[in-house]
Order: structure tokens, then sequence, then C-alpha cells
């Protein structure tokens, strides 16, 4: 009789031991809720700043080609171009161009701009508009902008006809027919080789040109003054 009582109890003073014994921690519970949506939201976060980054360095580097195709198509056509160069303003100041070339009737004074996607703007607007995927924005009209550069530029060579560029390095489309003297980077030669100046009484183009490459100023401390001018 005793046997049978202490076999049956050993049971239940083991049921007690069994229950206190701590659960195994997995790792969710184990972190939490709030450190675990934290830590979603850095991975998100990182993943953003990691493709702005890359959109950012990437139009570095495309910008950059760019411009080096504009290079190459303008030497190609003539060995009188100059680039990234320093005149004094045609409204006082400093100004800088882009580009400039010396062809058959005048000189082309070239702005670029890099944008991709889709560019609105009419000649006489302010500003221009571009749409990229989902980001769109405005910026001032390249023709208005580049103006104050050409003229610059027909001050030092007043008898010489200056033409007002704009190129766009980028992968640009225009929903409608640009203004004119507006053209992507891979229509350059073309617009080149048919652009046609007005009437000139220029008889040394050698010496026109000469004089603007004297006037041209690429030093570093023209190009600190321009950066401490737009500052």
């Amino acid at each position: 009789m005793l046997i049978r009582l202490v076999a049956t109890s050993l049971p239940l003073i083991a049921l007690p031991a069994l229950a206190a014994e701590p659960r195994m921690a997995t790792g969710i519970t184990n972190v939490g809720p709030a450190a675990f949506i934290f830590t979603i939201a850095g991975a998100l976060l990182l993943t953003l700043v990691f493709r702005s980054t890359a959109r950012h360095v990437m139009r570095i580097v495309t910008a950059r080609i760019g411009a080096l195709r504009i290079r190459r198509a303008l030497e190609a056509r003539s060995r009188d171009v100059l680039h990234d160069f320093i005149l004094p303003g045609a409204y006082g100041g400093l100004t800088k161009i882009d580009h400039a070339i010396l062809t058959a009737g005048g000189i082309l004074c070239i702005q670029t701009k890099h944008y991709n996607g889709i560019v609105f703007g009419d000649a006489d607007e302010p500003q221009w508009s571009n749409v990229d995927g989902t980001l769109r924005r405005r910026f001032l009209n390249p023709l208005i902008q580049n103006e104050g550069r050409r003229r610059a530029l027909q001050n030092v060579v007043p008898d010489v006809p200056v033409a007002n560029v704009v190129v766009f390095t980028g992968s640009v489309e225009f929903p409608t027919p640009p203004p004119k003297n507006v053209l992507r980077v891979a229509d350059l030669d073309n617009f080149i080789a048919k652009f046609v100046f007005g009437p000139s009484k220029v008889k040394d183009w050698d010496a026109a040109w000469l004089t603007v490459r004297s006037a041209a100023l690429t030093d570093e401390a023209t190009r600190k003054d321009l950066q401490a001018q737009i500052a």
C-alpha cells in the first residue's frame, strides 16, 4: 500500500520541475518587435542611400563622357577650338564659356547641359523642365543663360558673327521640336556642317581667332575669382 502511494506521487512531484524549465529563445522573439522594425527601416534607408549615391555617380560619369564626346566632335571639325575658358562678362564680372569653335562663317559659342529623360521648354521661357522617370525638376533656360556668354565673346571680336548654341549631352528626348540652335550631342557634327551665319566683313579669320585666344583666361587665380563671384 505504501509503495503504491509513493509510485503514484512521483509524477505529481516531477510536473512542477518540468514547468519551471526556461523556454528556448528564437531569434525574432529575442530581438523584440521594436528592434526588428528598426532593423528593417535601417536596411531600407541604406538601400535608398545606395541608390541615390549610385545615381549621382552615374550622372557624373555620363556627363564627363558627354563632355568628351563634344570635345572630340569639335576638334574633328576644326583645329580652332577652345574649351572651358573665362572672359570678362558682358554685364560686368566674369563668365565661363564651355566651348567655342571657329567655322567658315563665324564662331559658335556652345553651352553644354547634361540631362536624361524628357526636356520641355520654349526659347522665351525663363525656365525649362526635365522629367526623368519619377524625378521632375526645373532649370534655367540655357539659351537665355548662354546669351550673356555669347555677348561676352562678341565683345572680344565685334566684327565676327557669334552664334548661341546649346548641346545636351545626356539621353534626352524633346516632345516637340526644340528651339533653334538646341540639339543633342549626336547631332553636333551635322549641325556644324550645315550651320549658316549671316554676312561677315571679316577678312583675316586667323587674326580674329588669335584675338579670342589671347582674351581667353584659364589661370587658376581667375577661376577662383569666378567661383567667388558665383558664391
